[in-house]
């Protein structure tokens, strides 16, 4: 068995932790991977994995080795691709993981279209809200609202982040108008909390200049999941400051009305953002799917210094 394949191998198992489900994702048999490894642990005179009849455990030193062949192998797939650009049309397997909501609402509606003009490319795609290792995972492209600054990585701004305070116009009907944001502290309240940091999103309500300001106000009611939060504010259970992914919906449908013109968090790298490796030549694959979620997101009156809530018109302003 030649050196790359081990290696590929190798890779496989560190990715699945054990030799069977790494068999299933290569398309060979447990004792082909078992093989390889044992293999790679001769010629390097350490153990890559502790073997039990329960786990398989990676080591340090295995750690240490997967990020080296890690990007020893980016680094060749990087130059093939470079190689093939003259006349290689974008196919393969094209790895897209999404921030949840953003993943449902936005980018699952877009994917048949591309995959009907790129039906070459392979897609797999995962949601996930928690913090994802890209480079360590293989994942081509994450669309996160907000990021993490990694000199290996590109964070290209795909719209702001552009907040709305909505309540469903039953909710509105039932309670007292606010008047005055005094008021809105005996209202009900949705709160966010953010799964990674498990802390509340904080809530900002203008004062009366039209200025943003923290509020300290009490969440009646408090989820974890985007779409359950603007599902719960159309229910009629109380206010809720939602993103413009997730307000759009429910304020298109009237199932939602806003109170007050969007605003824009005053927050450092908030937005929704495209990350990707930072490599010499972007494969065709990653490049058209880029450009293709950037014309659909300007289709949509999103781009990466506007969105459509901006002129979004309120249902009522205060004084």
């Amino acid at each position: 068995m030649d050196k790359l394949r081990s290696l590929t191998l190798f890779l496989a198992t560190c990715e699945e932790q054990s030799f069977a489900a790494a068999a299933r994702v290569c398309n060979t048999d447990p004792s082909t991977i078992s093989k390889a490894v044992s293999r790679l642990e001769a010629e390097l005179g350490v153990t890559l994995f502790q073997r039990s009849t329960r786990q398989l455990k990676i080591t340090a030193a295995g750690r240490h080795y997967a990020q080296t062949v890690r990007s020893s192998i980016l680094a060749l797939s990087s130059c093939e691709d470079e190689l093939r650009q003259l006349n290689d049309a974008p196919r393969g397997r094209l790895r897209v993981n999404s921030a949840v909501c953003y993943g449902h609402l936005y980018l699952r509606p877009l994917l048949k279209a591309f995959c009907q003009r790129y039906p070459e490319i392979t897609l797999e795609l995962s949601l996930d809200d928690m913090h994802v290792d890209i480079i360590e995972q293989d994942i081509d492209v994450a669309l996160r609202t907000g990021f993490v600054k990694d000199s290996r990585l590109v964070a290209r701004c795909l719209s702001p982040m552009d907040f709305v305070v909505c309540a469903s116009p039953d909710y509105l009907k039932q309670h007292d108008m606010p008047v005055s944001l005094d008021d809105f502290n005996g209202h009900s309240w949705i709160g966010f909390k953010i799964k990674e940091t498990q802390q509340l999103q904080p809530i900002f309500l203008p004062d009366a200049d039209g200025v943003y300001q923290l509020c300290e106000l009490h969440r009646t009611h408090i989820t974890d999941d985007g779409e359950a939060m603007a599902q719960l504010c159309a229910d009629g259970f109380g206010f809720a400051q939602l993103p413009h992914f997730l307000a759009k919906a429910g304020l298109k449908s009237g199932a939602l009305v806003s109170l007050y013109p969007a605003f824009r968090a005053p927050m450092p790298d908030s937005g929704v953002f495209a990350i990707y490796p930072k490599r010499a030549y972007l494969p065709a694959r990653v490049r058209v799917f880029l450009d293709f979620l950037v014309t659909a997101l300007e289709a949509q009156q999103e781009t990466p210094t506007h969105t459509w809530a901006q002129h979004w018109p309120p249902h009522v302003q205060f004084d």
